[in-house]
């Protein structure tokens, strides 16, 4: 990081920005190998995208749950990528106020090479960054994402 960083003297009092930071830094990078194959292949939705590979439309609720995201930034997602042609919605059966979201074809298609081309790519581009420490980071994330479960700063000393 720069000489300049303004975030990495404050240690643990700027973590959630230094991890918002990391996550925009490899997410555009991995966006640099998406464009490569595809243009059109979101880095940010691909979680969306697989959560959505399933023979059942699901409901935006349980997709921010899933994602661990709140339900705008979902709808502003699913937006994007219906725009895209890459989801579609409709109206709930039981219920015409919950919109059900699922995959086009063209969704699926997408969702299928960037599983053959990106993923692996990302996935060696990530183990070489994170090695020899990545099982450890990722232990170290869920523990956090754990605790905060169980008890958010606002609880805390």
């Amino acid at each position: 990081m720069h000489e300049t960083d303004a975030l990495r003297p404050h240690g643990l009092v700027t973590l959630g920005s230094r991890l918002r930071r990391l996550g925009e830094r490899l997410q555009g990078q991995t966006q640099d190998i998406l464009n490569e194959i595809d243009p059109r292949m979101p880095a940010a939705s691909l979680p969306l995208l697989a959560f959505l590979d399933g023979p059942e439309p699901r409901p935006i609720g349980d997709i921010a749950a899933a994602l661990g995201t709140a339900q705008p930034g979902v709808t502003r997602a699913v937006t994007r990528l219906s725009t895209l042609g890459l989801t579609a919605t409709a109206p709930s059966p039981q219920d015409a106020r919950l919109r059900l979201v699922s995959l086009t074809p063209a969704g699926r298609t997408l969702l299928a090479e960037a599983r053959a081309k990106a993923w692996p790519r990302t996935r060696a581009a990530v183990t070489d960054l994170c090695a020899p420490f990545g099982p450890e980071l990722l232990n170290m994330l869920d523990t956090i994402e754990a605790r905060l479960d169980a008890k958010p700063l606002k609880d805390r000393p």
